[in-house]
């Protein structure tokens, strides 16, 4: 999947990997690494130093994912979809479910 098909705030579902089935919000998108951050997904601990404001320790976190690894979740179809996009008259452009053609997230 494209980068420019994942937009922040798409829901997505996981189709490979230790989180496989789930399904959240993209949080962040990271083009230049083909990469996506996802809500609850992916969650690494990240050894925090103590400095003069926070105390330090363990912290958990959310760590990104391989853009190939998710797919766009239509709410109609219930599951990963591919997407096609269209463009109207106005020069708006839509994302459309490939499999229900019902438009995702016009947002």
């Amino acid at each position: 999947m494209s980068l420019s098909k994942l937009r922040k705030g798409d829901m997505v579902k996981i189709l490979a990997g230790k989180d496989k089935g789930k399904t959240g919000k993209v949080v962040a998108v990271i083009p230049e690494k083909d990469r996506i951050v996802v809500e609850k997904v992916n969650i690494i601990k990240k050894h925090k130093r103590p400095d003069q404001k926070t105390k330090g320790g363990i912290v958990e976190k959310e760590g990104s994912i391989y853009i190939s690894k998710v797919g766009l979740f239509c709410n109609k179809c219930n599951k990963a979809v591919r997407i096609q996009s269209k463009t109207l008259e106005d020069g708006k452009k839509l994302r459309i479910c490939s499999k229900c053609k019902d438009v995702i997230n016009v947002g």
